[in-house]
C-alpha cells in the first residue's frame, strides 16, 4: 500500500481485531487480522499491543498451548471507548476523503 499507516490508525486496526474475539486472541492471530487490513509486520505490531496494554486498552494473559505459554489479548473497557472514537472518527475522515477523490465539495 502507498499509504503510510499512522500510530492511531494502527492502534485502532488492532483494537478493531482483538475486539472480534469476546475472550481474548493471541499476537499471531492478531497479526493476520491486522495484515488482512494493512501491510504491518510482526516487530511493528508487539510494540503497539504493548503500547495498548500500558494504556489500559487492552489486558495480556497467558495460556498453556502445547507445553508453551501462549499470551492472549482482551480489549478493556477502556479499549472499546476508545474504539468507538476510532469508529466515529474513521467515518468522518473517510468520508472527507471520498468526497475528496469523487469532485464532491466537502465541508
Amino acid at each position: 500500500m502507498v499509504f503510510n499507516t499512522g500510530a492511531a490508525l494502527l492502534d485502532a486496526v488492532v483494537l478493531a481485531a482483538v475486539s472480534k474475539e469476546e475472550e481474548g486472541t493471541y499476537g499471531y492471530k492478531i497479526t493476520q487480522d491486522v495484515r488482512a487490513a494493512i501491510d504491518v509486520s510482526e516487530s511493528t505490531l508487539y510494540p503497539v499491543l504493548r503500547r495498548l496494554q500500558k494504556d489500559d486498552c487492552l489486558e495480556a494473559y497467558d495460556v498453556e498451548c502445547g507445553g508453551r505459554n501462549r499470551r492472549y489479548y482482551k480489549i478493556t473497557e477502556r479499549g472499546s471507548s476508545q474504539l468507538e472514537m476510532y469508529k466515529s472518527e474513521w467515518k468522518i475522515y473517510s468520508s472527507k476523503i471520498s468526497a475528496m477523490f469523487s469532485g464532491e465539495e466537502t465541508l
